[in-house]
């Protein structure tokens, strides 16, 4: 008596001979998980920058640290277009954005262009941020202090770690 798993030679589990199958697998390569170690590295230093100017004055006549441009924006959020407060706290908060998106970029992970195309967005943001009051002082770098100047650091990192992410495409064996 033959047991019921068991078929006769030549023979598949469905029933009659259908030649040689192909594999289940996929003969493209397949592309390697890893970080994006540059861009992440340059999004992490914008945040950096960004922390850092919180502490210094912004302006050189003024004596307004980045913390207290940040407060009054925040405490002003229904007039903040208005006063022109939303350009530091378009800095700040942008360059918190893009330090946790460039630990983000770190992580393995075939592509990172979603993640560069979401920081290029905020660092878009923050470009403006930085534009609007160097295109009001007539771009005289004199009237911005130190801080003001981590904010364009802040501005130029996110740029070239979000555009560096963004056109690194995935990585495959040779």
């Amino acid at each position: 008596m033959a047991r019921r798993d068991q078929t006769p030679t030549g023979a598949t589990s469905l029933g009659a001979d259908q030649g040689p199958t192909t594999p289940a697998y996929s003969d493209r390569p397949v592309a390697f998980r890893g970080p994006e170690s540059l861009g992440g590295l340059l999004l992490i230093l914008a945040g950096i920058a960004a922390a850092v100017s919180l502490p210094l004055d912004w302006l050189r006549d003024r004596d307004d640290s980045g913390w207290s441009l940040v407060r009054d924006a925040f405490g002003d959020l229904g007039e903040i277009v208005d006063d022109g407060g939303w350009q530091p706290l378009a800095i700040v908060l942008g360059g918190g954005l893009l330090l946790i998106l460039g630990i983000v970029l770190w992580l393995p992970a075939r592509s990172h262009r979603f993640v560069g195309f979401v920081a290029l967005v905020v660092s878009g943001v923050v470009t403006a941020a930085v534009l609007v009051p160097l295109v009001d002082a007539g771009f005289d770098l004199g009237f911005f202090g130190p801080g003001f100047w981590c904010g364009i650091a802040v501005a130029v990192l996110g740029l070239l770690g979000s555009l560096k992410a963004v056109l690194t495409g995935p990585r495959y064996p040779r």
